[in-house]
């Protein structure tokens, strides 16, 4: 120790920040040189473009390179820390036009704190929309109209780096709206840091969207077919122009057709038994746009805003048959209801931001501004028709129109700093969001043939939330192979929902801490150790507090819960990088006072309800291991084996015991070069039978094959057989309350068939584009 403190007190810090002026650069080679070109020691810049290096006192240069850029080289004196403010690096515009790159980007990267999924390397993607890039994101599985991070639980979805606010149907809509080739990447992050909202349990899920480089502009249009048992088509046009101080990115898409649904019901009561078929037409009908500009007032400062609208036609034409039959296996009687839903859907968010370099140290002050409104009609007509063994009609038993309309609007402003110093690189900001809600529920019987309003299945209910936040976070290197990252947030959270039918007022009022911690120890070059931990918040979203009854036929329904509160959950993981293409980790998370769904069923007057609870505290843990192979200059293939354990504890009495198990999940992304202009994509993965909480889920198996020829540099047709063998979807999905067992099923048409054809012409350089909603977490919610 005696040795080794002399050089450390006499040590001093270079920092900086590299960027391209448009937005900073990861991976930069940063060499600190004597004068003898002797290399002293160097490093790589991190993800946000920052770097920081010990030296002894004296005079060096600095060089900073990276491939596609001029080199620059700074002549610095060291007798104390110094910060080298941002450096700016510029294409090297006399090298692109000599040679060809032939280094790409992988389509899957693992970074210390995410998995990162090039979207524009995948031929899976093309022609596609967001759900479907979502689908085939490794590490994240869709079910039960619930995206999920494996292991993790459900997970809250940023576009550009803010939460949406949707959830459920809305979102899924908004998704379906965004191009795959507007998509620059998806971003699949465990453990978010501080500066993020503190909302979801399960993580984060970022979807990048792209614009043009300086001085460049590029149109891109595709469209697809898709078939299934049904048929839509897509046409999607993006726009990207970036010339001296302006910079615009727009895009423009539109769906029609339908795609089927077939789902199942088994419901094993004590006097009988049913079996439920649904077959459902789903109207993909839906129409979409995005817009941003950007205007550099000067060196320092940019303002911009950014709109992103939607407007969706979710119509369902179902059939549901309930066969019913006696304890001995005889059919008792069949009910056919035959029901129509008619559904308007609405979203707008319009994002205003300015951004200010203060000096050339690299401190910066950012300001957003976000409104975001969302209206939903969603009304069902539907009559029940009972029919005797032999198929005889015995009449019309019910007939009803369920009309459901929801309003949400949301405000929200927040500030951004960030502020480094010689020794540590801080950020800190605040936010305030302001949500109201309004929905209504009108219930008209049928049976007599005209419409009578029924006041005790209609209603009225308002909800509102207010969160005002704050955070602090720093990253900096204790030692050259030691870095560390901490952040703590606090958020004060009001909330008030008022039941009009029952007059009843229901608060809350909580305010919480939120700590993340990171630590990363670079062995040497090949190894890599990463230990990171963060306590985080799952709001219910606003259609689950909400407590009118929403009727799906005669016999089933679904009503909201406005007691349900907020569960929190404690992750940390412990992982290993090695070589940057074996990537090992072991995690655990904490669910506390967790809700989910919970099927409910009356043996008496034969009834299902479903709503939501807070019912479980649940233990999650696994051991997650990915790698690439890239040997073969014709092959790369990335693969991942996941091993997954729950352990769910009950806080509520449901006359059953918890399902506790371990999950075996495998995939493999597979890109075959079969030419310079053609290449095969094979995507699959297995997810074992499993038991979890409340539920069991059966295996399921995925192989999906890609196609893609490029005629020329701009023409590109793709192909894409999704789910060959028809064995991915929600299958055996068995809950036991009060002694009831039910057996779930769904198939939304997973096996289909896309072709896309795409065309490209301008200067077709991209970039991300990182401006972010900054009310997304309540958008996501409003479901």
């Amino acid at each position: 120790m005696l040795i080794l403190i002399p050089g450390i007190f006499n040590a001093q810090t270079i920092t900086g920040k590299v960027t391209d002026r448009t937005e900073v650069i990861p991976f930069v080679n940063v060499t600190i040189i004597k004068d003898n070109d002797q290399i002293i020691t160097g490093t790589t810049t991190d993800e946000n473009g920052l770097f920081s290096i010990k030296v002894e006192p004296g005079t060096y240069d600095v060089e900073v390179s990276f491939v596609g850029y001029a080199k620059i080289k700074k002549r610095v004196s060291v007798e104390d820390d110094i910060n080298l403010g941002t450096i700016n690096m510029k294409v090297d515009a006399q090298s692109l036009n000599e040679i060809v790159l032939v280094s790409e980007r992988r389509i899957i990267e693992q970074e210390i704190d995410r998995l990162v999924f090039n979207v524009e390397k995948s031929i899976a993607s093309t022609g596609g929309n967001g759900m479907d890039v979502l689908k085939i994101t490794p590490g994240v599985q869709f079910q039960n109209n619930t995206l999920e991070i494996l292991g993790k639980g459900a997970t809250q979805v940023m576009i550009n780096g803010r939460i949406s606010p949707l959830q459920g149907d809305e979102l899924t809509s908004i998704l379906n709206g965004i191009s795959a080739s507007d998509i620059k990447k998806i971003e699949v992050i465990t453990n978010p840091p501080a500066r993020y909202e503190a909302s979801g349990n399960g993580g984060l899920i970022n979807i990048v969207l792209k614009k043009g480089v300086q001085n460049s502009w590029r149109n891109s249009t595709t469209l697809s077919y898709h078939q299934n048992r049904f048929n839509y088509g897509a046409l999607s046009n993006n726009f990207f122009f970036n010339k001296d101080r302006i910079s615009i990115s727009a895009s423009i898409n539109a769906t029609k057709g339908n795609v089927e649904n077939l789902e199942g019901l088994l419901i094993d009561y004590p006097s009988n038994f049913w079996d439920i078929d649904v077959d459902s037409k789903l109207v993909r009908d839906q129409s979409s746009g995005r817009f941003l500009i950007d205007y550099n007032l000067s060196e320092k400062t940019t303002v911009g805003v950014q709109y992103l609208g939607n407007n969706t036609a979710p119509d369902i034409m179902a059939t549901t048959t309930s066969s019913i039959f006696d304890n001995d296996g005889s059919l008792e009687r069949i009910l056919v209801n035959e029901g129509d839903n008619i559904v308007d859907n609405q979203n707008h968010s319009l994002n205003f931001h300015a951004v200010t370099q203060l000096d050339s140290l690299g401190k910066s002050i950012s300001f957003d501004a976000d409104y975001f409104t969302f209206e939903s009609e969603n009304g069902r007509d539907f009559f029940n028709e009972e029919f005797n063994p032999a198929g005889v009609s015995q009449g019309i038993n019910s007939a009803a129109l369920n009309i459901s309309n929801q309003e949400i609007e949301n405000f929200s402003s927040k500030i951004d700093v960030d502020f480094p110093l010689n020794w540590v690189n801080l950020s800190y900001g605040v936010k305030a969001s302001f949500t109201n809600t309004n929905s209504d529920v009108l219930y008209y019987d049928k049976t007599s043939g005209v419409e009578v309003l029924d006041p005790n299945r209609s209603n009225a209910f308002q909800y509102s939330e207010d969160v005002l936040a704050g955070y602090i976070s720093g990253n900096t290197k204790l030692s050259e192979k030691i870095q560390m990252q901490f952040g703590l947030r606090l958020e004060d959270t009001k909330t008030k929902g008022v039941n009009e039918e029952l007059s009843q007022e229901t608060s809350n009022n909580y305010t919480k801490l939120f700590p993340t911690f990171y630590l990363s120890y670079a062995e040497d070059d090949n190894n890599n150790f990463g230990l990171t931990y963060g306590r985080r918040i799952n709001r219910p979203n606003f259609k689950d507090l909400n407590p009118f009854r929403f009727y799906i036929n005669a016999n089933s329904y679904t009503v909201g819960n406005p007691f349900l509160q907020p569960s929190f959950s404690h992750n940390i993981e412990l992982s290993h990088l090695y070589k940057r293409k074996i990537n090992s980790s072991v995690f655990l998370s904490i669910t506390i006072d967790g809700s989910g769904t919970v099927f409910t069923t009356d043996a008496n007057d034969q009834t299902q309800i479903i709503t939501r609870e807070n019912y479980y505290k649940q233990y999650n843990y696994g051991l997650k291991e990915s790698f690439s192979f890239t040997k073969l200059s014709w092959l790369k293939s990335q693969n991942s084996i996941n091993l997954l354990g729950y352990h769910t504890e009950f806080t509520k009495d449901f006359g059953t015991t918890p399902k506790n198990g371990v999950q075996i999940y495998l995939t493999t992304n597979n890109t075959i070069t079969l030419s310079d202009k053609t290449g095969l994509q094979v995507n699959s993965f297995y997810s074992s039978q499993h038991d979890r909480g409340l539920f069991s889920v059966g295996e399921m198996f995925d192989l999906s094959l890609g196609l893609q020829h490029n005629f020329t540099d701009s023409l590109t047709m793709s192909l894409l057989f999704s789910d060959v063998f028809n064995t991915a979807s929600l299958n055996n999905y068995v809950s036991s309350v009060n002694g009831i067992e039910q057996i779930y099923r769904q198939n939304e048409s997973s096996r289909n068939a896309r072709i896309s054809l795409s065309y490209e012409f301008g200067n077709k350089k991209v970039n991300v584009k990182k401006r972010r909603f900054g009310n997304d977490e309540e958008q996501k919610r409003s479901n």
